[in-house]
Protein backbone atom coordinates (compact mmCIF):
# COMPACT_ATOMS: atom_id res chain seq x y z
CA UNK A 1 0.00 0.00 0.00
CA UNK A 2 1.24 3.58 -0.79
CA UNK A 3 0.04 6.42 1.53
CA UNK A 4 0.43 10.32 0.22
CA UNK A 5 -0.80 13.49 0.74
CA UNK A 6 -2.44 14.69 -2.30
CA UNK A 7 -2.56 18.55 -1.56
CA UNK A 8 -3.55 21.58 0.92
CA UNK A 9 -6.06 23.01 1.31
CA UNK A 10 -5.14 26.02 -1.08
CA UNK A 11 -4.54 23.67 -3.70
CA UNK A 12 -7.75 22.35 -3.76
CA UNK A 13 -7.74 18.77 -4.31
CA UNK A 14 -10.24 16.53 -5.36
CA UNK A 15 -11.06 13.05 -5.07
CA UNK A 16 -14.28 11.58 -7.04
CA UNK A 17 -14.89 8.36 -4.65
CA UNK A 18 -17.66 6.21 -5.40
CA UNK A 19 -20.26 6.30 -2.88
CA UNK A 20 -21.70 3.13 -3.27
CA UNK A 21 -17.95 2.02 -2.17
CA UNK A 22 -16.94 4.71 0.31
CA UNK A 23 -18.97 7.15 3.56
CA UNK A 24 -18.87 10.55 2.83
CA UNK A 25 -17.73 10.15 -0.87
CA UNK A 26 -18.96 13.70 -1.60
CA UNK A 27 -17.21 15.40 1.14
CA UNK A 28 -13.78 14.41 -0.77
CA UNK A 29 -15.26 16.47 -4.08
CA UNK A 30 -14.62 19.63 -2.64
CA UNK A 31 -11.95 21.88 -3.10
CA UNK A 32 -11.48 23.78 0.35
CA UNK A 33 -9.93 20.79 1.91
CA UNK A 34 -6.48 19.29 1.76
CA UNK A 35 -6.50 15.71 1.07
CA UNK A 36 -4.27 12.03 1.81
CA UNK A 37 -5.07 8.78 0.01
CA UNK A 38 -3.90 5.27 0.68
CA UNK A 39 -3.61 3.27 -2.41
CA UNK A 40 -3.21 -0.42 -3.05
CA UNK A 41 -4.37 -0.81 -7.10
CA UNK A 42 -6.76 2.13 -6.31
CA UNK A 43 -7.73 4.14 -3.68
CA UNK A 44 -9.02 2.21 -0.67
CA UNK A 45 -9.07 4.89 1.71
CA UNK A 46 -9.17 8.90 1.88
CA UNK A 47 -8.47 11.66 4.64
CA UNK A 48 -9.64 15.40 4.36
CA UNK A 49 -8.06 18.20 6.67
CA UNK A 50 -7.61 21.40 7.02
CA UNK A 51 -6.94 24.74 9.42
CA UNK A 52 -8.99 25.77 12.13
CA UNK A 53 -10.86 29.20 10.94
CA UNK A 54 -9.52 31.29 14.25
CA UNK A 55 -6.20 29.30 14.96
CA UNK A 56 -3.76 28.52 11.25
CA UNK A 57 -1.63 26.20 13.37
CA UNK A 58 -4.43 24.02 14.49
CA UNK A 59 -5.22 20.98 11.87
CA UNK A 60 -8.47 19.29 11.86
CA UNK A 61 -8.92 16.08 10.15
CA UNK A 62 -12.23 16.47 9.02
CA UNK A 63 -13.27 12.78 7.17
CA UNK A 64 -11.79 9.54 6.93
CA UNK A 65 -12.77 6.92 4.57
CA UNK A 66 -12.03 3.20 4.05
CA UNK A 67 -13.52 1.58 1.07
CA UNK A 68 -16.12 -0.50 2.10
CA UNK A 69 -14.62 -4.01 1.39
CA UNK A 70 -11.58 -3.28 3.35
CA UNK A 71 -12.60 -2.17 6.66
CA UNK A 72 -11.60 -4.13 9.46
CA UNK A 73 -8.03 -3.92 8.03
CA UNK A 74 -6.32 -1.89 10.20
CA UNK A 75 -6.18 1.25 7.26
CA UNK A 76 -8.14 4.14 8.40
CA UNK A 77 -5.66 3.59 11.38
CA UNK A 78 -2.77 3.40 9.41
CA UNK A 79 -3.93 6.44 7.23
CA UNK A 80 -4.59 8.27 9.88
CA UNK A 81 -1.02 8.18 11.39
CA UNK A 82 0.58 8.69 8.12
CA UNK A 83 -1.71 11.85 7.74
CA UNK A 84 -1.40 13.06 11.49
CA UNK A 85 2.35 12.59 11.15
CA UNK A 86 3.18 14.25 7.54
CA UNK A 87 1.12 17.37 9.16
CA UNK A 88 2.44 17.90 12.82
CA UNK A 89 5.14 20.19 12.64
CA UNK A 90 5.52 20.69 8.87
CA UNK A 91 1.76 22.24 8.42
CA UNK A 92 0.24 22.63 11.80
CA UNK A 93 1.55 22.78 15.09
CA UNK A 94 -1.38 20.77 16.27
CA UNK A 95 -3.97 17.88 14.85
CA UNK A 96 -7.35 17.49 15.86
CA UNK A 97 -10.05 15.56 15.05
CA UNK A 98 -13.96 15.17 16.07
CA UNK A 99 -15.12 11.54 16.50
CA UNK A 100 -19.01 10.54 16.80
CA UNK A 101 -19.33 6.59 17.16
CA UNK A 102 -16.61 4.45 19.20
CA UNK A 103 -15.06 2.55 16.05
CA UNK A 104 -13.80 5.64 14.84
CA UNK A 105 -12.89 6.62 18.84
CA UNK A 106 -11.19 3.54 18.77
CA UNK A 107 -8.94 4.08 15.22
CA UNK A 108 -7.68 7.31 16.19
CA UNK A 109 -6.53 6.20 19.41
CA UNK A 110 -5.12 3.20 17.21
CA UNK A 111 -3.86 6.43 15.08
CA UNK A 112 -1.72 8.03 18.17
CA UNK A 113 -5.15 10.16 18.79
CA UNK A 114 -5.56 10.69 22.67
CA UNK A 115 -9.39 12.79 23.89
CA UNK A 116 -9.53 15.89 24.93
CA UNK A 117 -11.66 15.96 27.67
CA UNK A 118 -13.84 18.02 25.50
CA UNK A 119 -16.44 18.03 23.45
CA UNK A 120 -17.78 19.67 19.92
CA UNK A 121 -20.43 20.04 17.28
CA UNK A 122 -23.58 17.13 17.82
CA UNK A 123 -22.06 14.84 20.27
CA UNK A 124 -18.61 14.69 19.03
CA UNK A 125 -15.47 13.76 21.00
CA UNK A 126 -12.63 15.83 20.92
CA UNK A 127 -9.44 14.11 19.93
CA UNK A 128 -5.51 15.77 19.69
CA UNK A 129 -2.09 14.18 17.98
CA UNK A 130 0.19 13.00 20.55
CA UNK A 131 1.75 9.14 19.44
CA UNK A 132 4.39 9.87 22.06
CA UNK A 133 1.95 9.52 25.33
CA UNK A 134 1.32 6.07 26.10
CA UNK A 135 -2.47 5.80 25.67
CA UNK A 136 -3.55 5.83 29.60
CA UNK A 137 -6.43 3.55 30.35
CA UNK A 138 -8.57 6.24 32.22
CA UNK A 139 -8.47 8.67 29.94
CA UNK A 140 -9.92 6.51 27.04
CA UNK A 141 -12.35 4.56 29.14
CA UNK A 142 -14.01 8.28 29.90
CA UNK A 143 -14.56 8.26 26.10
CA UNK A 144 -16.09 5.23 26.00
CA UNK A 145 -17.90 6.23 29.02
CA UNK A 146 -19.30 8.80 27.16
CA UNK A 147 -20.60 5.97 23.89
CA UNK A 148 -21.80 3.83 26.29
CA UNK A 149 -24.49 5.84 27.44
CA UNK A 150 -26.03 6.96 24.42
CA UNK A 151 -28.17 4.59 22.03
CA UNK A 152 -25.77 2.95 19.57
CA UNK A 153 -26.29 0.56 16.91
CA UNK A 154 -25.29 -3.26 18.00
CA UNK A 155 -22.08 -3.02 15.84
CA UNK A 156 -20.83 0.08 17.53
CA UNK A 157 -21.94 -1.17 20.86
CA UNK A 158 -19.52 -4.27 20.77
CA UNK A 159 -17.00 -1.80 20.39
CA UNK A 160 -17.25 -0.52 23.43
CA UNK A 161 -16.86 -4.17 24.67
CA UNK A 162 -13.47 -4.42 24.51
CA UNK A 163 -11.76 -4.23 27.34
CA UNK A 164 -7.97 -3.20 25.82
CA UNK A 165 -6.41 0.26 25.45
CA UNK A 166 -5.74 0.62 21.72
CA UNK A 167 -1.50 0.47 20.95
CA UNK A 168 -0.43 3.08 18.52
CA UNK A 169 0.31 1.70 14.75
CA UNK A 170 3.70 2.26 13.42
CA UNK A 171 3.65 5.64 10.55
CA UNK A 172 3.92 3.71 7.26
CA UNK A 173 6.46 4.59 4.88
CA UNK A 174 4.96 7.06 2.12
Amino acid sequence: MEYSIVGYPPDGPTLELDYKEFAYAGKFVMSSTGKSVVTDDGVVGAVAFNADRDNPTIGHLRYVTVREDRQGEGIGSRLLRFTADALDGDAYNNITIAVNNPRAYRACYNAGFRYSGRETGIAELVMEYDPAEPAEREQYEKGVAIFQSRDLPPEQRSVLERSDVPETVAVPDS
